[in-house]
């Protein structure tokens, strides 16, 4: 078995990035990735500007209760006058300064009357004034290529005057779950029988990964409808997933089904708890990933081990979302031959600080630990994990996003 590190660089690397690009409209960039560095195109603010409601004048104008006249009220979107010697311009928020003023005075620190203002407290040169380019100057660097963009980003392309991005085409993915005791969710089912809930998971797995399920098939455990449905994937995605019929059983059939298209295993089985049967295989220069038939299993190898290499194909800048240590609660202490993988929640403790709160049941069939957790608290193979010990934590807010 291969260790976890060895086989997660492994599978991240198995692909490099999709060669599709397009060009989209703005208001269609969220959750798509940047296809080349861009760079600012205008500065921002694009003029000197109030970062306040309140008065531009000259700071060598002021004198403790002197009054200054009003020479203009100058709203955001108009253009003020050249500001006279020894009066004052009422401005608001987005305003441009006028020339000759190097201050502004908020309203809250004046007073006026009869169309003058006296300042009640004494200015500072520069003082609420937003600099042109403080925010991004024209030919700097605004976006690397890589970035996910979300809303946040959007604001910035759009503040820039941007209607079109180039971003990366979407990844394609195939799902494959095999098995004759499955049956679609909304069908009768048998005694012996139970619903297919990897197909419907990894679809939407897929799907917050920025990707598209393009297919998701189900087949029975012949070499027949394993070949058919494996070349239907392969004909129209960039990756293909399969789930089950990857272990050693007589029925387990999926192995000889990719060697018969040519395919070439480069990893099976890792030493991960839930997840050990795990196979890489490369057809036609596409990677298809055989993931373990419990759903549990299955959730955790995507989140592990396939998320980064989704995320290498979209060609995103950043494949390894962050892990964080925290002390994990546990009644007994825990030791096993593989690296374990425990369903956990992140909870504040008394003291305010964050601890990790295992699902009671760990198997590998308890669908119902899934939406419970927040994420994967990882305990190293052979290794005696103690009540409060620190250990790795994967937050599912960013392996599945």
């Amino acid at each position: 078995m291969l260790d976890f590190d060895h086989a997660q660089t492994l599978l991240a690397n198995a692909a490099g990035p999709l060669q599709r690009r397009e060009e989209i409209e703005l208001n269609e960039v969220a959750g798509r990735v940047l296809a080349t560095d861009l760079q600012a195109t205008v500065d921002i603010p694009p003029a000197d500007n109030s970062a306040m409601d309140g008065y531009a004048l000259r700071v060598d104008d002021w004198r403790a209760g002197a009054r200054l006249p009003i020479q203009q009220r100058c709203y955001a979107g108009d253009v003020p006058e050249p500001l006279k010697p020894g009066h004052a311009i009422r401005l608001f928020t987005g305003s441009l300064i006028p020339d000759g003023a190097d201050t502004v005075v908020m309203q809250e620190d004046a007073v006026e009357a009869d169309n003058q203002v006296e300042i009640t407290r004494a200015p500072a040169p520069g003082q609420h004034i937003r600099r042109r380019g403080e925010d991004t100057m024209a030919g700097a660097p605004l976006l690397a290529a890589g970035a996910m963009l979300q809303a946040a980003h959007v604001a910035l392309l759009a503040s820039q005057g941007l209607a079109t991005v180039p971003v990366m085409g979407r990844l394609r993915v195939g799902i494959l779950t095999t098995g004759d005791e499955l049956v679609p969710p909304g069908t009768p089912r048998a005694p012996e029988q139970i619903y297919n809930s990897n197909g419907p998971m990894l679809a939407a797995l897929t799907r917050g990964l920025g990707a598209i399920p393009v297919h998701v098939l189900h087949a029975r455990d012949t070499e027949e409808e394993l070949l058919a449905a494996f070349k239907t994937l392969l004909a129209d995605c960039d990756l293909v997933l399969s789930v089950g019929g990857v272990s050693v059983g007589e029925r387990d059939l999926v192995k000889p089904a990719l060697a018969s298209l040519g395919g070439e295993l480069s990893l099976w089985k890792v030493r991960m708890k839930p997840g050990k049967p795990v196979a890489l295989a490369q057809i036609g220069g596409k990677p298809v990933v055989s993931l373990p038939g419990n759903p549990v299993s299955a959730y955790a190898v995507f989140a592990m081990l396939v998320s980064p290499l989704v995320r290498r194909m979209q060609g995103r800048e950043d494949i390894f979302p962050p892990v964080n240590l925290l002390p994990l609660r546990t009644e007994h202490p825990r030791q096993d031959g593989r690296e374990e993988f425990l369903r956990v929640q992140r909870r504040m403790a008394k003291d305010g600080t964050a601890e990790l709160v295992p699902y009671g049941q760990q198997g590998s069939g308890v669908i119902s630990s899934m939406p419970w957790a927040t994420g994967l608290a990882r305990l190293p193979a052979d290794v005696l994990v103690n009540d409060g010990d620190r250990v790795p934590y994967y937050d599912m807010r960013h392996w599945l996003a």
